[in-house]
């Protein structure tokens, strides 16, 4: 089973290298990898495989979705990386937004994720409610997320990108960061989570239900064992995040 995906022409193909080395040097000196992932998962992890709505394009840039409560913050985002879309208008902000996930994986130390271009911008933002409430446990993940179509295995490699990043207290109710280095990504939040001693370093329901659930703790027990397993997975499941509702499967 593959995708086929659309065609785009030398010249899209040229502005989107272009455009990934100009992420690459911003998002670096900026240190808003964190904040630009998440803008990019938010923005595909809209998409609801029953009736094909909402996933990764574009719409995240309208003020409606980012008033969504999930999205608290993520403005700060699309501030951020217009100056550098404005360079490249050949590009569909669809395509730059996970053109940008993929770069702030890869500058902060993670797998390489292999990018196909050729998403359209879509006008009508998907409704309120489709995203992880991080208050919630196993099943409210596996309802969520199997919506996306995505699998356990995908939830628990995906919950690995908290290596990145901190909460705020103004944007999500809680605050702090997951490991001591909130800008590498490697397997720190699942050796973390297995330790649970640093009182210091958050942990959120929807993490502990990750220890709790049969299926996901031999996961995580795996991922903080070996992080070339943990990144294998990681990167196909970030591949089908940033895909959802994009090209043929066949």
């Amino acid at each position: 089973m593959g995708k086929s995906y659309p065609k785009v022409s030398e010249e899209y193909l040229k502005a989107v290298e272009k455009a990934k080395r100009k992420l690459r040097g911003f998002i670096a000196d900026k240190n808003c990898a964190p904040l630009i992932l998440r803008l990019a998962w938010h923005g595909a992890g809209t998409y609801d495989v029953k009736s094909k709505t909402g996933g990764p394009f574009g719409t995240i840039k309208h003020p409606s979705e980012l008033s969504h409560g999930a999205n608290n913050g993520l403005e700060i985002a699309v501030r951020l990386l217009e100056p550098i879309k404005e360079q490249f208008p050949i590009i569909s902000y669809a395509d730059f937004y996970q053109l940008a996930g993929v770069v702030a994986v890869e500058v902060t130390g993670g797998p390489e994720i292999p990018f196909h271009p050729g998403r359209e911008d879509k006008s009508e933002p998907p409704p309120e409610g489709r995203l992880p409430d991080a208050t919630k446990g196993s099943d409210h993940l596996r309802d969520v997320f199997g919506h996306m179509g995505l699998s356990d295995k995908d939830i628990v490699a995906l919950s690995g990108a908290h290596t990145l990043g901190r909460c705020h207290k103004e944007r999500s109710g809680f605050e702090g960061a997951w490991t001591h280095n909130p800008l590498i990504f490697d397997n720190s939040y699942f050796k973390e989570l297995l330790s649970g001693e640093n009182e210091d370093l958050l942990q959120l329901p929807s993490d502990k239900a990750l220890l709790t659930d049969p299926v996901f703790r031999p996961l995580v027990e795996k991922y903080a064992e070996d992080e070339d397993a943990f990144f294998a997975d990681y990167a196909e499941a970030h591949v089908k995040l940033s895909e959802l509702g994009f090209a043929e499967t066949y």
